[in-house]
C-alpha cells in the first residue's frame, strides 16, 4: 500500500535540503519581479518610448540566450553549489548598482539598459547550476517533479504578486526601495545555501573545450527522443504560441476598451491559471503520464486562446485567458521536469541550457514576428492563429506523446539516478 505522503502536494518537503532551497529562491524570486516592475517604470517614466521599454526588456533576456551555451558546461564541469553562490553575489552587486543609481537620481538609460544585459549575462549561469542543484537538493528521486512544480508554481505566484508588491513600493519610497529590497532578498538564497548539508563535491578531470562539450548536448537530445524531442516541441511553441502576451496591451485597450487596470485583470487572470497549472502538476502521484498530460496541456492553452481571442464578454473571456495561463505553464514545467528527470547527471546542466536557449531564443523573435503580423491582420486574428498553431503542434507530436513509453520517474530511473551522481 502507498503512503499517503506519496499524495502530498507539498511531499518534497520532506527533504531539508529542498526545503531551505525553495523558500530561499522563494525570497528571491519576489525581490526579482519588484525589481523587473520597477525598471520597467523607471524607463518608461524617464523616456516615454515603448521602444526604449522593449528594448531593455530585450536587453535582460537575449543575453541569456547568447550566453547558455557556457552557463550548461559551467554547470556540468563546475560544483554548481559555488557556482550559484558566485552568481546570486553577482545579481546582488548588480541590484544594489542599480539601486544606487537611481537613488543618486542618475537615471542614465544606458546604463540601466547596461545593467539589465549584465544581469542576463549573470542569469545564463545561474539558471542551469539552480535548476540542475535541484536534483541534488531532493533526497528521494520519486519527489522530483514535485520539487519541479512547487518552485515553478512559486515562481507564478512571485510573478502575479510581485508587480503588485512594487506597485506599492514604487509609490511610496520609489524605485530605488525596489532595487535595495531585490538585492536584500539574495542574502535569503545564500543564507539557505550556507545552511544546506550537500556532499562533499569531486572534482571531474575535464579536457574537452567548451564547444564540444556544448554540442555534446546536442549529440545526446538526439539520442535521447524523449528529452530532445519534448525540447523541440517547447521551442516550436515558444516561437509560435507562447509570445501571445506580446499584444495584450491591445486587448486590453482596443478589444476591451479598458485601461492599465483592465490590462492587469487580463495578467492577474493568466497568472491565476499558471499557478493553478503548477499546483495541478504538483499534486499528481510519482509515475504520472507526463507525455499525455504535456498533450492536454497543450491542448487547453490552444482553446484557451481561441477563446480568449474571439469572445468580447470580459469575464467569460477571462476565463479562457486563465485556461491559456493553465495550459502555457503546465507544459512548460512538464518540459523542465522531463529534462530534469530523464536526463543523465553528468549531462543536465548542457540540456537545461539548451532548454533555456529554446525558450529565451525563440520567445524574442516570436513577439516580433506576432507584433508584425498583428500590424497587418489585427490581435484577435493572430492570437486566434496562435491558439491555432498550438493545436496544431500537439496533433504533430501526438504520436510521441501519447505513445506507451512511461516519461515517468520510476524505481529504476532512481537507481541510475543514483549510479550515476556516484561516478
Amino acid at each position: 500500500m502507498k503512503k499517503i505522503s506519496e499524495f502530498n502536494v507539498f511531499r518534497a518537503f520532506r527533504s531539508a535540503n529542498y526545503s531551505l532551497y525553495f523558500f530561499g529562491r522563494a525570497v528571491s524570486q519576489f525581490g526579482t519581479w519588484m525589481q523587473r516592475t520597477a525598471v520597467v517604470w523607471v524607463v518608461y517614466s524617464i523616456t516615454h518610448s515603448a521602444f526604449l521599454l522593449g528594448l531593455t526588456i530585450f536587453a535582460e533576456t537575449f543575453p541569456s540566450f547568447l550566453f547558455s551555451i557556457f552557463g550548461g558546461v559551467a554547470a556540468d564541469r563546475y560544483d554548481r553549489y559555488k557556482v550559484i553562490k558566485v552568481t546570486q553575489i553577482a545579481s546582488m552587486v548588480q541590484a544594489t548598482a542599480l539601486a544606487l543609481l537611481v537613488i543618486s537620481g542618475h537615471n542614465i538609460i544606458w546604463l540601466i539598459i547596461l545593467l539589465s544585459v549584465l544581469l542576463g549575462i549573470i542569469n545564463a549561469f545561474d539558471v542551469p547550476a539552480r535548476q540542475s542543484l535541484v536534483n541534488e537538493v531532493v533526497a528521494d528521486k520519486a519527489d522530483l517533479p514535485n520539487a519541479l512544480a512547487l518552485t515553478t508554481a512559486t515562481a507564478n505566484l512571485a510573478q502575479l504578486l510581485g508587480p503588485a508588491l512594487s506597485g506599492i513600493v514604487l509609490n511610496a519610497f520609489g524605485a530605488g526601495v525596489c532595487f535595495l529590497i531585490n538585492a536584500a532578498s539574495f542574502g535569503g538564497v545564500m543564507v539557505s545555501l550556507m545552511l544546506m548539508r550537500l556532499p562533499a563535491y569531486v572534482p571531474k578531470k575535464n579536457d574537452k573545450k567548451i564547444i564540444h562539450e556544448f554540442a555534446e548536448g546536442f549529440v545526446y537530445l538526439k539520442n535521447t527522443p524523449d528529452i530532445g524531442l519534448m525540447v523541440l516541441m517547447l521551442a516550436l511553441i515558444s516561437l509560435f504560441v507562447l509570445p501571445y502576451n506580446t499584444v495584450l496591451p491591445v486587448f486590453a485597450k482596443v478589444i476591451f476598451q479598458g485601461n492599465a487596470a483592465t490590462f492587469g485583470y487580463i495578467t492577474s487572470c493568466i497568472g491565476v491559471g499558471a499557478v493553478s497549472g503548477t499546483i495541478f502538476l504538483a499534486s499528481r502521484k510519482p509515475g504520472a503520464q507526463l507525455k499525455k498530460l504535456q498533450f492536454i496541456c497543450t491542448i487547453v492553452m490552444g482553446i484557451g486562446l481561441i477563446g480568449f481571442s474571439q469572445i468580447r464578454n470580459f469575464p467569460v473571456a477571462m476565463t479562457f485567458a486563465a485556461l491559456a495561463g493553465f495550459g502555457s505553464v503546465a507544459q512548460f514545467t512538464i518540459s523542465n521536469i522531463t529534462v530534469q528527470s530523464q536526463s543523465a547527471a553528468h549531462m543536465r546542466g548542457r540540456v537545461i541550457s539548451i532548454l533555456l536557449m529554446a525558450i529565451f531564443g525563440m520567445m524574442p523573435l516570436g513577439s516580433l514576428l506576432v507584433g508584425a503580423i498583428s500590424e497587418h491582420v489585427g490581435a484577435p486574428v493572430t492570437v486566434l492563429f496562435q491558439g491555432i498553431a498550438g493545436i496544431i503542434i500537439a496533433l504533430g507530436f501526438a504520436r510521441f506523446l501519447l505513445s506507451n513509453s512511461k516519461n515517468a520517474i520510476t524505481n529504476d530511473d532512481i537507481k541510475k539516478e543514483i549510479a550515476e551522481e556516484q561516478l
